[in-house]
């Protein structure tokens, strides 16, 4: 994601209600999410749908690593040969 611009980036709601097409063509455009502000105080974020969805993909990775992580810890790991032989036991011959 591209680095937030507080200066372009952060709008009171009001702003952004008025100016809705304009805001969304500039996250759109910049890649850079919108923070938006009820009296003062960050309120919500606007991020473009791509940006989310890798956000969202790299969350599910993270998870996944930290899943596993934790698994190797208690124990629960498999050897590479044992892995693999699984692995190739799937593959259609």
């Amino acid at each position: 994601m591209v680095r937030l611009r507080p200066t372009e980036d952060i709008r009171p709601f009001a702003e952004f209600r008025a100016h809705l097409a304009a805001v969304v063509a500039q996250v759109r455009r910049t890649r850079r999410p919108v923070i938006l502000t009820q009296p003062g105080r960050s309120a919500a974020v606007l991020v473009a749908a791509e940006e989310y969805e890798t956000l969202m993909d790299r969350l599910e990775l993270l998870q996944d690593i930290r899943t596993a992580e934790q698994q190797l810890a208690r124990g629960r790991g498999v050897s590479h040969t044992r892995a693999k032989a699984t692995m190739l036991a799937r593959l259609p011959r």
